[in-house]
């Protein structure tokens, strides 16, 4: 089985978390308060950012020319989303310039560009990889459901779309290729997985005031 593959059925205890995780479903429904998604909105463009630099430093790292192309591509992808999460900060009055990072999206930030400085571009494709792959899952499995039209209809067409499934397998290829399974870094998947699990638990502890805003 591929490294990839091997990574990712380790910790299907935390995917499944992750899908089950009120928020996650509150997002497939449309019931989510929406406070709760502009805290993860603003959470998450700062988290993106982060992404988008550890990709460039791991590019700036790669031993070879294709490396280094696939790194770039990838930023190109986390900058759609970014655009992704402008459109709603705008629609809902989230300043993405005022946000400030909660502990659980600097534990996860700061974890991926320790990665990204420290180790090899490998290490920091197999500490990045746990978002790509989780976030298609988790987008094709509310897909899935086949929900009517709502709110947060969006995020899921973006996460479940022909467009982000390749951007998680090209990152997955470039891991096959290139890394070698090893304790250290089977514990860096899953520590990301891990503050994947935490970033929605976080989202999710917002607190709701009840209003319905544009409900």
């Amino acid at each position: 089985m591929p490294l990839s593959q091997t990574l990712w059925h380790a910790n299907d205890d935390l995917a499944q978390a992750c899908l089950q995780h009120p928020f996650v479903q509150g997002l497939g429904d449309g019931t989510l308060a929406v406070e709760k998604f502009a805290y993860y909105v603003g959470q998450d463009a700062f988290f993106l950012e982060a992404f988008a630099r550890a990709y460039s430093i791991a590019a700036a790292k790669a031993s070879t020319w294709e490396t280094f192309q696939v790194f770039h591509q990838l930023a190109d992808g986390v900058l759609g989303e970014l655009n992704l999460h402008g459109g709603y900060a705008q629609e809902w009055g989230v300043d993405l310039s005022t946000v400030t990072p909660g502990a659980a999206t600097r534990r996860y930030t700061d974890f991926l560009l320790s990665t990204a400085w420290g180790q090899s571009s490998e290490a920091t494709a197999i500490a990045m990889a746990p978002c790509m792959r989780l976030y298609a899952f988790l987008g094709q499995s509310l897909a899935q459901l086949k929900p009517p039209p709502h709110r947060y209809s969006a995020w899921i067409e973006t996460y479940s779309s022909d467009q982000f499934e390749p951007l998680a397998a090209q990152l997955e290829a470039l891991i096959d290729a290139q890394a070698v399974d090893t304790p250290s870094h089977r514990a860096a998947y899953r520590y990301a997985m891990d503050c994947e699990l935490a970033f929605f638990e976080a989202a999710w502890q917002v607190p709701h005031d009840g209003l319905g805003l544009l409900s």
